[in-house]
């Protein structure tokens, strides 16, 4: 199994991260993709990533919340150079102790708490996507009351070969058919699914078909069931495999197959540098 989308680089981790990574392999994590959100953290997420270079990847990008921290401008000029470095930096043939940037992320709109910055969370979404397009990377999209919004802005990239995750979809039936209309896209999924009060499960079961999934945690955030509360961690993400394998009506080893192969569709670059 692969989490395509664990916060591992947090502080949230920083007292334990080797017996977290320990329990993720032990519990049969292959690979964990780490989003980026912000400048002031990258280094500290390169820096983890190729210190666990093979196991850990990152992704470069800035979170909707995060636009107004600093100079966004500044920001992104910035993160662009870590990029353009990074791809100049790399060869043709795989090099071991090697972490690359495998995609652009967690980039997207968020207008959940208010929308007075509408506006520049879509400019900086919209730059960011050119940055996918212009350098061949998948993005991961976090959208959280803008689902309409977001639509609009994809729509307009519809047909520019762009690939990705939706992360963290917890949506309607009819959200979900708006997304799989991108073909190159996977949803996202984590562990609300396993909450008992949550409607994912009817929406997964009657809308999203496994092909289409990839596992993810959002550790630190929204641990599953039965550890709902704690610390999310990327073992935990074996939880969230289980509730897809009874929804499927199929055994875990399966969905383990299914979504890896998900997962190493969208972020090509983990296939190209696992193979040594």
């Amino acid at each position: 199994m692969i989490d395509t989308h664990s916060h591992i680089d947090g502080s949230e981790f920083a007292e334990d991260l080797e017996e977290v990574i320990q329990r993720a392999q032990d519990a049969g994590i292959k690979k964990i993709l780490v989003p980026g959100i912000c400048l002031k953290d990258t280094s500290r997420l390169l820096q983890v990533c190729q210190t666990h270079a093979g196991y850990l990847y990152p992704m470069i990008g800035l979170h909707p919340e995060n636009i107004m921290d600093e100079d966004y401008n500044y920001v992104l000029e910035q993160m662009e150079q870590i990029i353009r470095s990074s791809i100049k930096n790399e060869t043709n043939v795989p090099q071991k102790n090697t972490s690359p940037i495998v995609a652009i992320g967690e980039i997207g709109l968020d207008l959940y708490w208010d929308t007075t910055h509408k506006q520049e969370q879509i400019e900086v979404f919209e730059r960011q996507i050119g940055w996918a397009e212009k350098y061949d990377l998948p993005i991961v999209i976090h959208t959280r009351n803008a689902h309409a919004e977001m639509m609009e802005i994809m729509e307009r990239h519809r047909h520019k070969n762009l690939c990705g995750v939706f992360h963290c979809f917890t949506g309607t039936e009819e959200e979900a058919r708006d997304l799989l209309s991108f073909p190159n896209f996977m949803l996202g999924i984590g562990g609300v699914l396993t909450f008992k009060k949550s409607t994912l499960r009817d929406v997964v079961k009657n809308a999203i078909p496994l092909s289409r999934i990839v596992l993810e945690t959002d550790a630190p955030y929204m641990a599953p069931v039965p550890n709902r509360g704690k610390r999310n961690e990327s073992s935990y993400v074996k939880h969230v495999a289980e509730t897809l394998a009874t929804i499927y009506g199929c055994d875990i080893d399966h969905i383990a197959f299914q979504t890896t192969g998900n997962a190493l569709k969208v972020f090509k670059k983990v296939t190209f540098f696992a193979k040594n």
